[in-house]
């Protein structure tokens, strides 16, 4: 009996599963593909009401992780997701927070039983594709680091996803859509744009069309209304969210079917 096609998604915190795949998520959903997204952390470590930042007054764990976790399906509402799939563990905070030492912290727990649980997902919906973060989690956050270790060692262990995809910034276009922000003086004031940033457009073996996402994915954004890390975007003018948002992009990491050798368009290539 052939499988059903399935793609899953292995995010951190609530809000990551918009920017780098809010329209797969969307797209395939609307062409009859399961999707499941698998987030990691509950996000504890995010803004509070009003912006507290963890560490001030006022800052609570619990309500913050109850309105994430809201926020969060809302936003898979919006982009269709089939199920959402969550591990549950204590947002780690960016690198030198307090969080970053607390045991129960994602970043800290035990590997084998985190990869564990993420198998026992993967057994339980068989995903096609898998797509997760770069070694580096995509910018250096412990979670994502985590997320992306455990995504990886449970396709391995598994042995169920044909194809496992990172998500990939691609570093002309950025530098594009920024001179264009700053053209239009819509760049954010004193932003330099890292030479470094991003992934160079030689080493990106796919490139997905979801401009027909794209009001999704904005509304999927604004349902994580409390993150002030999504309010830049959100601002931008509707040409530049466009730019943004009408191409996600990925690196192929590993592949058991014929797919294209280079570039390919469409992340199921060789499975459909």
């Amino acid at each position: 009996m052939d499988r059903e096609l399935t793609l899953m998604a292995v995010h951190a915190h609530p809000d990551d599963e918009v920017i780098s795949t809010g329209g797969i998520l969307a797209r395939y959903a609307d062409e009859g593909v399961r999707t499941v997204l698998v987030t990691c952390t509950n996000g504890e470590q995010g803004d509070g009401p009003g912006g507290v930042k963890p560490g001030e007054p006022g800052h609570d764990e619990a309500a913050v992780r109850a309105l994430r976790l809201e926020e969060l399906r809302e936003s898979a509402t919006h982009l269709g997701i089939s199920h959402v799939e969550l591990l549950g563990y204590r947002d780690s905070g960016m690198v030198g927070w307090a969080a970053n030492e607390e045991p129960d912290s994602f970043a800290n727990v035990p590997f084998e039983q985190a990869v564990g649980r993420l198998v026992a997902l993967m057994e339980r919906y068989r995903p096609q594709v898998v797509v997760t973060y770069d070694e580096n989690g995509g910018y250096g956050h412990p979670d994502h680091i985590q997320a992306h270790r455990i995504a990886v060692a449970a396709a391995e262990a598994s042995g169920i996803p044909d194809k496992l995809y990172y998500t990939a910034v691609p570093r002309e276009r950025m530098a594009e859509l920024f001179e264009y922000l700053r053209s239009t003086g819509d760049a954010p004031e004193g932003f330099e744009f890292p030479d470094d940033f991003g992934v160079p457009e030689e080493q990106i073996t796919a490139v997905v069309d979801v401009s027909s996402q794209v009001e999704r994915k904005i509304k999927a954004l604004e349902a994580h209304a409390s993150q002030g890390d999504s309010i830049f975007f959100l601002r931008m003018p509707a040409e530049a969210q466009h730019r943004v948002f009408e191409q996600e992009t990925f690196v192929r990491h590993v592949n058991r079917v014929p797919a294209a050798a280079d570039r390919e368009d469409d992340l199921f290539d060789g499975l459909r």
